[in-house]
């Protein structure tokens, strides 16, 4: 696949409620310049990332660090991003500054225990949620005003990304990404709306993709937007950012986020229409293209 051939190419104008450009109409929440692939592809988005440490004490998770962008302006979509068990939040934490300098405000979490099981894990990523909007109605806090309430994604890895699919079945979030999520059944991610892109390891011996990714991803309905990127030769750690991965983690992540929490269809390309297959760090890929019609 030629991914180059993607740089030139023209796009609609920004705006909406980001506030970075001039699109009239259907823009949703645009903010920043028109992507490229090598723009996906950076160490780091358009926006410099300041941080806010959040403290184990806070109750209801672990603590971990508020990733937040400078030199935009209006509301944003939150992200929480969640590890797997007996790991920290030091296993996921490039996926915050990667994110919030794509124009999100991100908070990568600890857990309380590092041996909680899923259930716990998606009681606690909707305890940060909650955090991060209690922070935002507070004077006091350095972002905010910054989140808008109605546009929250999760990301999680192993554990984590089976509390993610336990959130995203709730129907309270806009979007959700699992890495190699694993968990004991795939019956309740039957109900999912949520749109959802699952990042799965071919080489994972923790959580198989046979017995994990993938069934969870085929109990997703068809109607749901949905993804599934097998990572070529990837081990369980594959889709945790900060290795060789990252090229396709950020390019196709912030894609995700930037379509479904953003409603920027300028990221639809990156996703619908590439020969994914043809990609040698991907494996096998699946999905419900076209997406947000």
């Amino acid at each position: 696949m030629e991914l180059g051939t993607l740089e030139g190419s023209e796009f609609a104008g920004g705006g909406g409620d980001g506030g970075d450009g001039g699109c009239t109409s259907d823009c949703g929440f645009q903010r920043g310049p028109d992507p490229t692939v090598s723009f996906l592809e950076a160490s780091s988005g358009p926006y410099s990332v300041r941080t806010d440490n959040v403290s184990s004490l806070v109750g209801g998770f672990g603590g971990g660090t508020v990733h937040y962008p400078t030199g935009t302006t209006g509301t944003m979509a939150a992200v929480v991003v969640i590890p797997g068990f007996v790991s920290a939040e030091s296993s996921i934490e490039w996926w915050g500054p990667k994110l919030a300098s794509y124009g999100f405000v991100v908070m990568t979490i600890d857990t309380n225990s590092g041996f909680d099981q899923p259930p716990s894990r998606a009681t606690q990523i909707n305890n940060a949620l909650d955090y991060l909007l209690e922070e935002n109605d507070s004077s006091s806090s350095p972002y905010s005003g910054m989140i808008d309430p109605n546009r929250l994604g999760v990301i999680g890895w192993s554990m984590g990304g089976g509390g993610t699919l336990r959130v995203a079945a709730e129907g309270r979030i806009q979007a959700a990404i699992p890495l190699a999520p694993w968990d004991t059944s795939s019956l309740r991610f039957r109900n999912i709306e949520t749109p959802t892109l699952i990042f799965a390891c071919e080489s994972d011996v923790i959580a198989p993709v046979g017995s994990h990714a993938d069934p969870f991803y085929e109990a997703i309905p068809d109607s749901t937007d949905k993804a599934f990127f097998e990572l070529n030769n990837g081990s369980h750690y594959c889709g945790n950012g900060g290795n060789s991965y990252n090229n396709e983690l950020g390019r196709l992540g912030v894609s995700w986020m930037k379509l479904h929490l953003d409603q920027d269809q300028r990221y639809n390309q990156f996703l619908c229409g590439p020969d994914h297959e043809d990609e040698y760090r991907i494996s096998e890929y699946r999905g419900t293209c076209p997406y947000l019609e």
